[in-house]
């Protein structure tokens, strides 16, 4: 049954989209009109569909008790940053959970959520972690270990665009950390670096969940650079066919959280969209987020899922880029870093 959901996925990403778009103003309106009743339109990103979707059936008995209302969470899951861009024209989240913290600072400069989001939780908002790995084919016939490899002749790399996609900004940001430790800051080197990692791009898809499925099941490219959460996945779905590769430097990547205001404001959801993130750090759902392949952000709920995660990777931080937004200006807006060794 679980094997076919990797099959399913490029097809729900729009239905989803659509479907979020759509019953997100149905659903606000049995919320004013139902005092029983209370529905959540949740705004994610490409790989939180299963985590979501056990999450949400547990936060809703969580809910129920605590306040005697039923709650109903319809999801919306595609390129974080096309994500962003759906709620600020239009899209009536009450809530958001995307790739990274730039995508939610879009949607506050859009005057939609308030400022100070990102310590309205713990950890930068953000309930749980990944990181950066690789996932080559049974028997790595082409020997990946590490980024170098990935520049190598012959090899063809799968990883989705940063300009859709969140979980890409992080794979760049990773190369690119890995580049200014091999070379000592010399950016001249670490732009060429990036430029033939780059070049060895054979597909690069919107989101990370298209570019999972052009690896898994188109059976293109030689290595997919993911999130670890979307490989390990893959080789639960898929035993015997896949192989993770961790290399020796990568990223602690922080995918955040918030109320969109405004939304939760005018839908009377206030209240019930704040608990729905606060529910996020509790251990039960830390524990659900570390079986869905996430690191919990509860240090000794992630102890327990030492035998899933390696804890002992050299991981930079957001912080180590001066931040999302100085990364966001320095990389991937037009005409900087990224645009530059692309188009090279």
């Amino acid at each position: 049954m679980r094997k076919e959901c990797l099959k399913k996925w490029t097809a729900s990403v729009m239905a989803a989209v659509l479907l979020g778009g759509c019953l997100a103003g149905c659903g606000n309106k049995d919320a004013e009109g139902d005092s029983d009743t209370v529905t959540l339109t949740n705004v994610s990103y490409d790989p939180t569909r299963e985590f979501y979707e056990a999450y949400n059936r547990i936060f809703a008995e969580h809910y129920e008790e605590e306040t005697g209302k039923a709650v109903e969470v319809t999801q919306s899951h595609g390129g974080s940053g096309s994500q962003a861009r759906s709620v600020i024209e239009g899209n009536e989240a009450d809530v958001v959970t995307l790739a990274l913290a730039h995508d939610i600072t879009l949607i506050e400069e859009a005057g939609l959520i308030e400022p100070g989001w990102l310590e309205e939780f713990e950890g930068n908002s953000a309930p749980y972690t990944s990181t950066i790995v690789f996932l080559v084919r049974n028997g790595n016939e082409k020997g990946i270990s590490d980024w170098d490899d990935l520049i190598k002749e012959g090899v063809e790399v799968i990883t989705p665009d940063p300009k859709s996609s969140g979980g890409a900004c992080w794979n760049f940001l990773a190369a690119w950390y890995y580049a200014d430790q091999k070379f000592g800051g010399d950016e001249a080197k670490m732009k060429d670096f990036a430029a033939s990692l780059y070049d060895n791009v054979l597909v690069m898809d919107s989101g990370a969940r298209g570019a999972t499925t052009t690896f898994v099941e188109n059976g293109q490219g030689d290595v997919l650079v993911a999130w670890e959460n979307e490989a390990l996945l893959a080789m639960q779905e898929y035993p015997d066919e896949f192989e993770l590769v961790t290399p020796s430097i990568s990223i602690q990547a922080e995918p955040s959280v918030a109320v969109v205001d405004e939304n939760a404001d005018k839908n009377g959801t206030q209240e019930a969209a704040k608990e729905y993130l606060s529910f996020l750090y509790t251990q039960e759902a830390q524990r659900l987020a570390g079986e869905n392949f996430y690191r919990p952000t509860d240090e000794a709920v992630l102890q327990e899922f030492g035998d899933v995660f390696d804890l002992s990777v050299k991981l930079c931080t957001i912080d180590d880029f001066g931040g999302w937004d100085q990364a966001y200006a320095d990389f991937f807006a037009d005409d900087t870093i990224f645009d530059e060794i692309y188009n090279q």
